[in-house]
């Protein structure tokens, strides 16, 4: 019981980690995923330019998994988001780590895949950070602070 008590207490310390990651860094990091990922507005503002084996990114940061109008999901992502999956900073690092294994424990299936092969070593925090500037919600503040200004 000692050891399930210090084990959350270090999980709780960890997780603001996940929200503090720098998006500065978090941009130059998703170098790594623009060859399969883009970030481009619902107006067709490219943010980054990429590839479009992966979803568009934009608005990433607590979308349902697997929702993308019109993209060509895998069968498990999209179960995944009909069992609630929304990306958050610990689900996105998780399932960026290991796309495979992270879906498999999601969904409790030792046979889920991933269409995503790649692993994402380190820096997701960052790269959350950096997405999370980039959706919807921010493109409307951004413009409310400009027609106040």
């Amino acid at each position: 019981m000692k050891l399930m008590t210090a084990v959350a207490a270090v999980g709780l310390l960890a997780a603001p980690a996940f929200a503090e990651g720098d998006p500065d860094k978090g941009e130059k990091g998703f170098n790594k995923c623009k060859s399969c990922h883009m970030v481009v507005s619902d107006a067709g503002d490219v943010i980054i330019k990429g590839g479009k084996t992966g979803p568009n990114l934009w608005g990433v940061v607590g979308r349902t998994a697997g929702s993308v109008e019109g993209f060509n999901y895998g069968d498990d992502i999209v179960a995944a988001g009909e069992q609630g999956l929304a990306w958050n900073a610990e689900s996105f690092a998780a399932y960026t780590a290991d796309p495979k294994g992270f879906l498999r424990e999601y969904l409790d299936d030792s046979k889920a895949k991933s269409k995503m092969s790649f692993r994402l070593k380190k820096g997701a925090e960052d790269i959350y950070a950096f997405l999370a500037q980039h959706g919807p919600a921010e493109a409307e503040t951004a413009s409310e602070d400009a027609a106040t200004n």
